[in-house]
């Protein structure tokens, strides 16, 4: 029985072991985090990751732990609501599809569920070297003994330090999409159900909206910018960061960022990471750590999903990792190329002039009879990119 190092234990990492552990495999997943990530924002599930999950069980559960959002509002400084609609919301698309809006730490949880039994997972530690050899890979740990792996697979996202270890310095293949996007836990103060309401001015978006039943909700600090400099492991710089980009805001926007004080923050730029190839001898990458599209594309989720499995699928017919690696890599490169593309298409949207037209474009759209055929056509781009694969039989 081969055993497999997973770095990472988010959405692709235990999709991947569930995968590994099915056809065979001993996987151990590493995570640098000291137990199961809470909190960060809601993620879709589309199209041919749909299939991945109902292959895991686990689609009736998801369903029921959805966001079930009923529509979006946009208002002014002043709360004044500017327009209202039910067909679509802003993160998470048609209201009337098969689509999955759902809070990441409930798709994580869920998929770790039924991803334990022959799974060690090691939490509070992460690969600090990795030492390729004819016969397998010696990977030492920042804190735990070094260990001996046939494969390494890198699934520690965008950021990941895997790719450093093995590719080569991240910004080789990290292309900002000049955004960034903070998201964090706040109360449902607005008592909204099942509703999401933003607040947009030029280059920035505040948005809050409710979730796990109305119990809760998540707020949303977006801003345009190009590269910033800042230590991703210090929350209170991130903090004074994002308070000094919102200062004087209006709407609700001092409420969210005094409430972001005491919360756990996520915070990252909005950024693609492209590379050429996914692997290198033994290890590979899977996820937002060989392709994150970015959350511009709406599609990192369900790309981290399909791209599990079938990395697990590939290693299980292909006794040879290499065999394995590019078979895995010939399947997923065009799914992975066509749904990065839709972050561009919906970069283009952000500017002043465009989120302005889309508002605006929304106040008349409710009182035409063909809505619906104008929204569904303008979301084409995405239903097919997030079908563009067909999940084979392993």
């Amino acid at each position: 029985m081969q055993k497999v190092l997973i770095s990472g234990a988010g959405i692709a990492g235990t999709t991947l072991a569930y995968w590994l552990r099915r056809h065979g495999f001993a996987p151990t997943v590493v995570e640098r985090a000291p137990a199961p990530r809470a909190g960060g924002h809601a993620v879709d599930i589309r199209g041919t990751a749909l299939g991945v999950i109902d292959r895991m069980g686990v689609l009736g559960r998801l369903r029921e732990l959805s966001t079930d959002m009923r529509g979006m509002s946009f208002v002014n400084g002043a709360g004044k609501t500017l327009v209202k609609v039910t067909d679509h919301t802003l993160t998470g698309g048609l209201t009337d599809s098969d689509d999955i809006e759902i809070l990441r730490d409930d798709l994580t949880d869920t998929l770790a569920s039924v991803a334990q039994e022959g799974v060690e997972y090691v939490y509070g530690d992460w690969v600090s070297g990795i030492t390729q050899q004819a016969d397998g890979v010696r990977v030492t740990f920042a804190h735990g003994e070094a260990r001996n792996f046939a494969l390494v697979i890198g699934a520690d996202g965008q950021h990941s330090a895997v790719r450093s270890l093995v590719f080569g310095a991240e910004k080789q293949f990290s292309h900002h999409l000049d955004t960034y996007l903070a998201v964090f836990t706040v109360p449902n103060f607005l008592d909204l159900d099942r509703w999401q309401t933003f607040h947009m001015t030029p280059g920035k978006m505040a948005g809050l909206y409710s979730a796990r039943k109305n119990t809760e909700a998540r707020a949303i600090l977006g801003f345009q910018s190009p590269e910033l400099d800042f230590d991703r492991h210090d929350p209170e710089q991130q903090r004074k960061l994002i308070t000094d980009r919102f200062l004087g805001q209006g709407w609700e926007v001092s409420r969210l960022v005094r409430e972001m004080e005491s919360s756990e923050l996520y915070f990252d730029s909005m950024t693609q990471i492209r590379m050429d190839r996914f692997s290198e001898g033994r290890v590979t990458l899977v996820g937002d750590a060989g392709y994150g599209p970015s959350p511009l594309s709406g599609q990192g989720t369900s790309l981290a999903l399909v791209g599990a499995y079938v990395l697990a699928g590939s290693l299980a017919v292909h006794q040879d990792h290499r065999a394995a690696f590019s078979s895995y890599e010939r399947e997923i490169r065009p799914f992975v190329l066509q749904n990065q593309a839709l972050a561009s298409l919906n970069q283009r949207k952000q500017t002043r002039f465009a989120q302005w037209k889309q508002i605006q474009s929304m106040r008349t759209l409710p009182y035409l009879p063909f809505r619906s055929r104008v929204m569904k056509a303008a979301m084409r781009p995405l239903t097919e990119a997030s079908n563009a694969l067909v999940l084979k039989d392993y």
